[in-house]
């Protein structure tokens, strides 16, 4: 039986750094209709629905019961980023998707690459609030709440009716297990542990999270940033969406400078300004994806040593034959402090696991490297 996971929607290419986007109470992935295509230029979005919600809110109420807490809510995020195959992700979220967020970073940062916190809190102004609606709820439905949705969303006279018919359609069960995590939740106090990339995003005019709760995310995360939005209240994403763009993809390009700063390190600067230099607008799309990819998220991912690294990269060059890339990566061997009999000893172990004839060709091309290298220092 196949196990049901959130439901969601991806787009952009497949091979983009990955990017979730997490939803406030009562509405679905329309949440980021304005947003997400702009977002999905450069990376692999992917919207996912609360349990009970969306498109899907049927099939998925089962994925949540009463008594919920944000960490249930985060498990199911984890289970769909594993289906989908994303090991380690950005992530975006707003109100109980920023929650959501909060604990990914705090209980999982190697998963997550940078965080955005809009329109949210690290905690929800108490329990009795959320449980005595998640009673109201349980007992009478959503019509009813849903008549109110303008008014808690939005600044007066904006609407989306997409949105206030999702939160009016949305699984009655599903909605009061949400509250009843909104109820539990409180990481104020550990903050200051968080050491994710963190953006807070602030609607200025938000009756429910008002800027001084995202204010109090920015000040004690590490390193955290504070943007607010004039004009926009709860459902900034969907009321001011170029704002949160702006804010987004300011805190997304991080990777891409990062990257650039461990390629400059790895390779040196006279190769990455040679390859700068011939860059084209034809070209200029590869090379974002090798700074924002290759060096931003694989390079800095600090499970393996860039010594390490650099012997695994060679072995793979030599495989497949890239000669002119080894020689590059001969000399980033070395300025990863790998010794010439270091590097010998990884050309000596692909002999046996790639073929002498690519090993001698390895050698040829080490050598001549080394040999420059060792000039150079003379």
């Amino acid at each position: 039986m196949t196990h049901t996971l959130l439901n969601h929607r991806a787009e952009g290419p497949a091979s983009a750094p990955p990017l979730l986007l997490g939803p406030s109470l009562g509405t679905s992935h329309a949440l980021w209709d304005k947003v997400a295509p702009e977002l999905s230029i450069t990376h692999r979005v992917v919207c996912w629905d609360l349990p009970g919600h969306g498109d899907s809110s049927e099939s998925t109420a089962r994925l949540i019961s009463a008594g919920a807490t944000v960490a249930d809510l985060a498990a199911l995020v984890l289970e769909l980023a594993d289906a989908l195959g994303m090991q380690r992700f950005a992530y975006a979220g707003v109100s109980l998707g920023g929650a959501v967020g909060l604990h990914l970073a705090l209980h999982h940062p190697e998963r997550v690459s940078s965080l955005a916190v809009i329109c949210s809190s690290a905690h929800f102004n108490g329990a009795k609030a959320w449980t005595e609606r998640a009673a109201l709820v349980r007992r009478e439905g959503l019509a009813g709440l849903a008549e109110s949705a303008d008014a808690r969303w939005f600044t007066q006279g904006f609407t989306v009716p997409r949105l206030v018919d999702d939160h009016r359609r949305a699984n009655p069960d599903a909605y009061a297990a949400c509250c009843d995590a909104l109820a539990t939740f409180d990481l104020s106090d550990r903050l200051t542990e968080i050491t994710v990339p963190t953006l807070a995003v602030a609607g200025r005019e938000d009756p429910a999270t008002p800027p001084a709760h995202l204010r109090e995310i920015a000040d004690s995360v590490p390193g955290a940033a504070l943007v607010e939005i004039p004009g926009a209240s709860h459902l900034a994403p969907a009321e001011c969406p170029e704002a949160v763009l702006t804010a987004l993809s300011t805190l997304l390009s991080g990777g891409v400078r990062r990257g650039m700063e461990v390629r400059r390190e790895v390779l040196g600067d006279a190769h990455v300004d040679r390859a700068q230099s011939r860059q084209t607008a034809f070209t200029a799309p590869f090379q974002d994806f090798i700074s924002r990819y290759a060096w931003g998220e694989i390079w800095t991912d600090p499970t393996l040593t860039r010594r390490e690294r650099s012997m695994i990269t060679m072995t793979a060059l030599i495989a497949h034959g890239h000669y002119d890339e080894l020689a590059t990566h001969v000399r980033a061997a070395r300025r990863n402090g790998l010794t010439p009999q270091e590097i010998g000893a990884v050309l000596l172990q692909t002999a046996v696991y790639c073929g002498v004839p690519a090993a001698n060709s390895a050698f040829a091309t080490a050598q001549q490297v080394l040999a420059e290298d060792d000039e150079g220092r003379a």
